[in-house]
């Protein structure tokens, strides 16, 4: 489980800073100052931004179920694993505008934290 912890923050390393400043490098001079005012950047790297808020919405989520699960001595590996699979799919089909696969990718990976939950009573 401690893997899939370490994964979990992996992605969100990708997700949150590595990703778009890879997407925004045109922007570097806006990024080294103050930031005051704003600059225009790529659909894709909005998308890439808004996947990313969803994840920082779910991650505490799972991170407590994780731990939970560890104090608990209750294996959630296949779910955790699943969870996981499930957001990283989820920010390709953000990235591509896949509408309704990102929204059943999202749907199932609520489902996941919901069973994790559940397994944990």
């Amino acid at each position: 489980m401690a893997t899939l912890i370490i994964y979990a923050l992996t992605l969100a390393l990708f997700q949150f800073w590595i990703i778009p400043a890879c997407l925004n490098v045109k922007n570097l001079t806006f990024l080294l100052s103050n930031r005051d005012g704003t600059v225009n950047t790529s659909p894709i790297y909005d998308r890439v931004v808004r996947a990313a808020t969803n994840y920082q919405e779910s991650l505490p989520a799972f991170l407590a179920l994780c731990l939970l699960s560890l104090h608990m001595d209750v294996d959630l590996t296949t779910i955790a694993t699943a969870w996981l699979a499930l957001r990283a799919a989820y920010l390709v089909s953000y990235v591509l505008g896949i509408i309704y696969l990102r929204t059943a990718l999202w749907l199932a990976s609520i489902g996941c934290l919901i069973s994790m939950a559940m397994q944990l009573l």
